[in-house]
């Protein structure tokens, strides 16, 4: 005598075939996400979510409201509200500030004109598809993925007095003819710029290679048969292409010239000569006398310049996609 399986066996019943088609929900509905699936995706979003708000937007934040306040970093109970006196200081009283800010534009300056432009040169030697290629560009990134401090350290090396690099192909090495690349006030900004302007160059040209492939083969060669020779061609028609890459370009090298840290700190502290908005951040914070509200104004008023270069831009992005 036969019997049911189904009787005596409900749930293997209940589950599907592996050929079946999804469970449908009373309503006629397909359930695609299990509350399993729900479960997880909830974790991976939401923890990532939570340690962002939490060490990025909720630290920015008691910067800010520390940034009216006097605090040694010692004892919650010994926070004080000034006011706007931090900033009075900063902007009036402090004699490091506007070096430190003039030190920061001219950081920008040297990255907006040395290596960008060779690192358009990089991306236009390679878009050619040379033999090698990819050593060249593997060769030219490679300081963007080191870390700083690495390259900090690579770059004190070359700039040691005694034994450095340069020292010694000029023959300034000898006791009371060296050059003191990172301890005179007058060639220590210089000296840095150079070692990061090494690693900007290899950034701009990843930057570029990748506009560069979004060129219209299609208009190079209307541009050669129109007679137009190389240059011609980039400036009437791969130059004009690049806008938007450009446009992030710009903004990058802003960000990189504000906060601009671990090279400086690594060479020299941010001794006389090098001063940088960052540096100040760290010495009023964590020096020797803390002053944690004065660190803080400081660290408000590099995020001010900041959200003036992002926000502009986020602007025209979001206007752009919209219209598209």
């Amino acid at each position: 005598m036969s019997t049911d399986t189904t009787t005596e066996n409900p749930e293997a019943a209940a589950e599907p075939s592996p050929g079946a088609a999804p469970r449908q929900s009373p309503t006629g509905h397909r359930r695609l996400l299990t509350r399993r699936d729900r479960i997880t995706l909830g974790l991976m979003a939401g923890l990532p979510t939570i340690l962002h708000v939490a060490l990025v937007w909720l630290t920015a934040l008691a910067s800010i409201a520390l940034a009216f306040t006097s605090w040694n970093g010692i004892g919650f109970d010994s926070i004080q509200w000034v006011g706007l006196q931090n900033f009075r200081e900063l902007f009036t009283n402090n004699p490091q500030f506007w070096p430190a800010v003039e030190h920061n534009v001219v950081w920008f300056v040297v990255l907006i004109l040395l290596p960008t432009p060779f690192g358009l040169f990089l991306a236009m030697q390679l878009d050619k598809r040379i033999r090698f290629s990819r050593v060249y560009q593997t060769a030219f990134f490679l300081p963007v993925v080191m870390s700083l401090a690495v390259i900090g350290f690579v770059w004190q090396l070359v700039y040691n007095p005694d034994t450095g690099l340069i020292n010694s192909v000029i023959g300034a090495n000898k006791p009371g003819h060296y050059i003191d690349w990172i301890g005179d006030p007058d060639l220590n900004l210089w000296a840095v710029l150079i070692a990061a302007s090494w690693r900007h160059a290899g950034y701009m040209m990843i930057l570029y290679l990748a506009g560069l492939k979004g060129v219209d083969p299609a208009l190079r060669e209307a541009s050669s048969l129109d007679g137009a020779d190389e240059w011609q061609t980039f400036k009437n028609v791969v130059f004009p292409t690049l806008r938007p890459t450009n446009t992030v370009v710009l903004v990058v090298t802003i960000i990189e010239a504000l906060r601009a840290f671990d090279l400086v700190f690594v060479f020299n502290k941010g001794a006389q000569g090098t001063e940088l908005l960052s540096i100040l951040v760290t010495n009023n914070i964590i020096g020797e006398s803390s002053r944690v509200g004065y660190g803080s104004a400081i660290a408000v008023v590099l995020l001010v310049i900041s959200l003036a270069v992002i926000v502009p831009y986020l602007i025209a992005t979001f206007r752009k996609e919209r219209r598209a």
